[in-house]
């Protein structure tokens, strides 16, 4: 048996693999409830320790972009180490930071070297037997929504226990502390396959980065189709707490973190996508997976008072979202464990590009227009990624020379630019 058509490494522990992701994410969302108790505490304006926020999604671009290709050709046990080593002192910063311009630099810093999820998710894919891939991908996306979703609760909790935001850094770096313990030593030496020893100067894997999305079509269309949902649910949350507190709603602050919760049931049905990926294909789970966003924004725009429309539309959305995300990353995984990092990289700047553009794009309209131009917008969205999705089954990928087990070894194949793998 060739080198590079060995197994890497017995199937991945995908139960750690997902709390371990959930940890790490849970330290770019577990600050946001904790603003106005920032503000008060740091005698700032609410609108200056809002800017927390966005330095921590700054931050983890920068970090997907800089640090995630690494994964391709560095040790991976060191660089877990690495990453969680310093995410922890940035927190311990963040504790004891005296002012906001303090606390902002080390919330950039900890979002930066807090991107173990998206080195997480390839490991596991690319350990996973082909016909599991989607199964593994969806349980660890579900500990990644776990965790965004529920820190935002203990850390308010655990600040309404103790009177200081201060507490639930201080919680956050012990809980980073506890999985610098136990997370490294339980993940593969590399990524790569046996044998490979690095893929070219950082600067080559940086530069290589547009290439792979040139070479492989298996990337694009899901980039393409990642960017759109996204940018349809970014528009939709963008706008929500808005609308809630408009009349005839008038509702408050609280109700917008309230739909957190309630889309909760819908984060962990999505899933279940994962399966049905492995089962029916990646194409065929996002094309349900846009229907169902499609019909969430409509009930959300034909019933726009209801707050139980409201709900039910965010449900389904979340539902369409997530099971897009989890069939779009299965896909992209089958590429090849040489360059598994990388794709993810690619296919997440991707993500993050076309929501902060739905963030961007509903703000502007819900302010011009109102809540139906927004949602126009987001089902516009929807619109083109089906186009994108149907052009690419009418259009069948051309044949490469390489195999479909030559391909996941990830063995270069003539259609690969050279240093791409």
């Amino acid at each position: 048996m060739a080198p590079s058509a060995r197994p890497l490494a017995p199937s991945p522990n995908v139960p750690l693999l997902a709390v371990a992701g959930a940890v790490a994410v849970a330290n770019l969302y577990f600050p946001q409830p904790l603003l106005a108790a920032v503000a008060r505490g740091l005698d700032v304006p609410e609108r200056t320790a809002g800017l927390i926020t966005p330095a921590a999604q700054f931050g983890y671009a920068l970090g997907i972009l800089l640090l995630v290709p690494l994964a391709d050709t560095a040790r991976l046990r060191r660089l877990a180490s690495v990453l969680l080593a310093l995410t922890c002192a940035a927190l311990l910063v963040a504790a004891a930071a005296p002012g906001i311009v303090t606390l902002a630099l080390a919330t950039l810093a900890l979002s930066t070297t807090t991107v173990l999820p998206q080195i997480l998710t390839p490991v596991a894919a690319v350990l996973a037997d082909p016909g599991r891939r989607g199964r593994v991908v969806g349980l660890v996306g579900l500990g990644l929504t776990l965790g965004s979703t529920l820190s935002r609760t203990v850390s308010g909790a655990v600040t309404d226990a103790t009177g200081t935001w201060r507490t639930a850094y201080v919680v956050a770096a012990a809980a980073t502390a506890v999985l610098l313990c136990v997370l490294p030593r339980r993940l593969p030496e590399r990524l790569g396959p046996p044998g490979e020893r690095g893929g070219g100067s950082y600067a080559r894997l940086l530069a290589g980065l547009p290439r792979l999305l040139a070479a492989h079509r298996e990337l694009r269309v899901p980039a393409l189709l990642g960017a759109c949902a996204f940018a349809a649910f970014s528009v939709f949350w963008a706008v929500l707490a808005f609308h809630l507190a408009s009349p005839p709603l008038g509702y408050g602050p609280g109700a917008a973190g309230l739909f957190g919760v309630l889309t909760l049931p819908a984060a962990l049905l999505s899933a279940g996508a994962g399966p049905l990926a492995d089962r029916y294909g990646a194409a065929a789970v996002g094309a349900g997976g846009l229907v169902c966003a499609g019909l969430g924004l409509a009930v959300a725009g034909l019933l726009p008072y209801s707050p139980a429309a409201l709900v039910a539309g965010a449900n389904l959305l979340v539902v369409g979202v997530g099971s897009c995300q989890v069939a779009n990353q299965a896909r992209i995984f089958g590429i090849g464990r040489a360059v598994a990092a990388r794709v993810n990289t690619v296919f997440m700047l991707a993500t993050f590009g076309g929501g902060a553009a739905g963030s961007l794009a509903g703000t502007w309209l819900y302010a011009a227009h109102g809540w139906p131009a927004a949602l126009f917008a987001a089902g516009a969205c929807v619109g083109v990624g089906g186009l994108v999705l149907v052009t690419a089954l009418v259009r069948p990928a051309v044949p490469t020379c390489g195999s479909v087990g030559t391909r996941e070894a990830g063995v270069v194949h003539p259609r690969t630019p050279q240093g791409e793998s």
